[in-house]
């Protein structure tokens, strides 16, 4: 694809999000306002800005990555706009925001390339960890954790004279910088990991020290369950742990050994916290459950069959009716609105998404970018599919967004670092 088709692209998804709030705002009974016109301008400044980012710093990088990328931001907008006008005012300030880090993030990788990245992996690290435990800190303090929906995620700032409550989820950057020390700790790794074996009777296992990054993943996945009291968080962490192994050695054990963690450890959990036990027992019986842990699972349900095949139209459903709509269930909003075309068109985004990222890992010859740029695709598609997954019922509802199309500042900031980083690697993959 060329610049030009990219571009084109880009304005034909900030027309969708502008149409889409007209298209909201008739159904109030209003005309056309300077919602419509504000909507279209951020998107085009936004996706715009990084566009014209690209083109002086990464000329060479993957033209897929942007235009799906407006594109889902540009759904999920149009729902959140319909579900609740103030929270799309905050969300257009996120894209702006999430947009200039992106910008910035390839300005600052203009002359070193990602691979400068790799000599601050334990500082990364550590800073990683310490993004993901915030959230543990107690109350009482200026910078101090939050429970909300039951997970303790968030970290809330008190600003002395401030009427708001600051408020954001260091686990998304977190998971990103835990993600660049993997790729460089595989990098250096992996072909002992993949090559060298110590025998137990006729099995072939590998070194104990090599076994050392799962164990450390189901230690962290747990503390994590245990403390923020969230399956969603717990289960993207390991899952990458476990992705990135397998990319990086190409040994199913790994798999297997991570599949039996999981299964062991969920086993564990359910028979131990309650909030582990509701959330399976609504996922196997949502309408035994209605009054309680179900009521989200089946009004899901209600809004997606009621959709049918082109939805009830943007602005004449009822998704207000399910709770956490525009975030943990934005997909059952879209999925009532827009109907099977609109859910699948989603889905077919976020596959194309995740092919290009892959896409991009397989044809970088360095390992760390290799890695790296598998790792990234591993966290976007675990994402869709964990949260995917939870709506359609295939698995229990977890507390963690849709990329890019649910409400939310720190997702998309994070998500955004992600595009930037796969597109910066794209364009070295092709030096």
């Amino acid at each position: 694809m060329t610049r030009t088709a990219e571009t084109g692209l880009i304005i034909a998804a900030a027309i969708l999000a502008a149409v889409g709030v007209g298209i909201v705002e008739f159904t109030k009974d209003n005309w056309l306002n300077a919602q419509v016109v504000v909507t279209f301008g951020v998107f085009v400044i936004a996706f715009g800005g990084i566009q014209i980012a690209v083109r002086r710093w990464a000329s060479g990088a993957s033209s897929l990555l942007l235009p799906t990328v407006a594109f889902l931001t540009a759904i999920g907008f149009i729902e959140i706009y319909r579900l609740d006008g103030h929270l799309a005012a905050i969300q257009r300030w996120s894209m702006l925001i999430a947009a200039a880090a992106g910008v910035g993030l390839l300005w600052l990788l203009r002359n070193t390339g990602v691979g400068v990245l790799r000599r601050y992996r334990y500082v990364l690290l550590a800073v990683g960890v310490l993004f993901l435990m915030l959230p543990l800190l107690p109350d009482g303090w200026p910078l101090h954790g939050a429970v909300v929906n039951g997970s303790r995620l968030w970290v809330r700032i008190d600003v002395p004279g401030l009427d708001r409550v600051l408020s954001f989820q260091p686990g998304e950057i977190g998971k990103v910088l835990v993600t660049i020390f993997l790729a460089s700790y595989l990098a250096e790794r992996s072909e002992a990991m993949a090559t060298i074996d110590r025998k137990i009777g006729p099995f072939k296992l590998p070194e104990p020290r090599h076994l050392f990054p799962v164990l450390v993943a189901a230690g962290i996945a747990f503390v994590i369950l245990i403390y923020q009291r969230d399956l969603g968080a717990s289960l993207l962490l390991f899952g990458l742990f476990i992705g990135m192994l397998y990319i990086a050695t190409g040994r199913s054990f790994y798999l297997v050994t991570g599949a039996l963690a999981a299964v062991a450890g969920g086993a564990a959990a359910y028979s131990t916290f309650s909030h582990v036990q509701r959330r399976i027992d609504a996922w196997l019986d949502p309408f035994g459950h209605f009054s309680d842990a179900g009521y989200q699972s089946v009004q899901a349900l209600f809004a997606m069959g009621s959709g049918s095949l082109t939805g009830s139209g943007i602005g004449l459903g009822r998704p207000d009716l399910i709770p956490a709509a525009e975030t943990d269930f934005i997909f059952a909003a879209i999925a009532e609105e827009m109907g099977l075309a609109g859910s699948l068109a989603v889905i077919a985004a976020f596959a194309l998404l995740v092919a290009a990222g892959f896409g991009i890992a397989i044809r970088s010859r360095d390992l760390f970018r290799k890695y790296l740029a598998g790792g990234l695709t591993i966290v976007l598609a675990l994402q869709a599919i964990i949260i995917l997954g939870g709506v359609l019922r295939v698995m229990p509802v977890t507390g963690i967004t849709l990329p890019f199309m649910s409400y939310g500042g720190s997702s998309l900031l994070a998500n955004t670092a992600i595009i930037a980083l796969l597109l910066r690697i794209s364009d070295e993959e092709r030096a």
